[in-house]
């Protein structure tokens, strides 16, 4: 479980105008780093926002600007899975490196609302917000404090990782799927399977981040006769697993799917688990036994 998690706060309605940032930095699931700063937006301070957040326009007098603390920024946030709490951190550093002709970051985005949504059944049409799902979860912290407001974000992933048995590479795919997987807008992904193919009969389930679209792969399967679902069941027989989840060494970083396989095949079910990779292999050698 490692991540970063950002959060900005800002002076005025333009998302440019970032007045303070905070930086939490996770590995295996603890917080390891952090860094604060107060920014000078070059902007005036809209009275309403210094209600929220108490950043007045005196306290950033002899603060850094963007530019100065750009490779601070940069330095933790790029080539990272980037947490925040919404998109709106998101766009406001965006928008702000855009306003100085700054390079954008080069970094992963994940939006800890979209996986709190996902997460827990009360959160997912409303009460989403980093202060109600924090109040849910016990968290006690200090709103509209960058830093306190990055954490809590990446609290929110942890323990939504808890509940779930997703890991955050997980999470990057699963936040792309409605928000129950069982609703009708996602059983497009399900397959009854050719009966004319080569593995006509086996039950198969995606897991974890594929390179491929899913609806690209679940199509894969049919063509070569597997029924695909959307959960493990006694009736699974393939588990398809993305290559960097496989990858994972420690069991509680495995999808709750892959786990669940795992324990039906300790208790006699025959299941075959495949990496992605070895799956599009299979894909490839049965379509040139079929002449396809």
């Amino acid at each position: 479980m490692d991540f970063v998690s950002v959060d900005v706060e800002t002076a005025n309605a333009d998302m440019s105008s970032i007045c303070q940032v905070g930086v939490a930095a996770f590995k295996d699931g603890a917080v390891v780093a952090e860094w604060e700063s107060l920014v000078d937006p070059e902007d005036y301070f809209d009275p309403i926002h210094v209600s929220i957040h108490g950043i007045r326009e005196e306290s950033v007098i002899g603060q850094p600007t963007l530019p100065l603390i750009v490779n601070d920024l940069t330095s933790r946030l790029d080539g990272q899975i980037v947490v925040s709490h919404t998109h709106f951190d998101r766009v406001a550093i965006q928008q702000a490196l855009g306003r100085y002709d700054l390079p954008p970051l080069n970094c992963t985005w994940l939006d800890s609302a979209r996986v709190a949504r996902r997460t827990w059944s009360h959160c997912s049409a409303s009460g989403y917000g980093l202060r109600d799902v924090c109040e849910f979860l016990g968290h006690d912290f200090r709103h509209h404090d960058a830093l306190e407001d990055a954490k809590a974000a990446g609290l929110i992933l942890l323990a939504s990782s808890r509940e779930t048995g997703l890991a955050v590479t997980d999470w990057l795919g699963r936040i792309k799927e409605p928000i129950d997987p069982n609703a009708a807008g996602s059983r497009a992904l399900t397959r009854r399977g050719n009966p004319d193919g080569a593995l006509s009969g086996e039950v198969l389930v995606f897991t974890g981040s594929l390179s491929m679209p899913r609806r690209e792969a679940a199509d894969l399967a049919d063509s070569l006769g597997c029924q695909v679902a959307n959960g493990v069941t006694k009736k699974t027989t393939l588990l398809v697993v993305g290559d960097q989840d496989v990858r994972r060494l420690a069991g509680r970083d495995k999808s709750s799917k892959h786990r669940k396989a795992e324990d039906l095949m300790a208790a006699g079910q025959r299941i075959r688990v495949l990496r992605e990779t070895d799956f599009q292999e299979l894909v490839n050698l049965l379509g040139e036994v079929d002449g396809s």
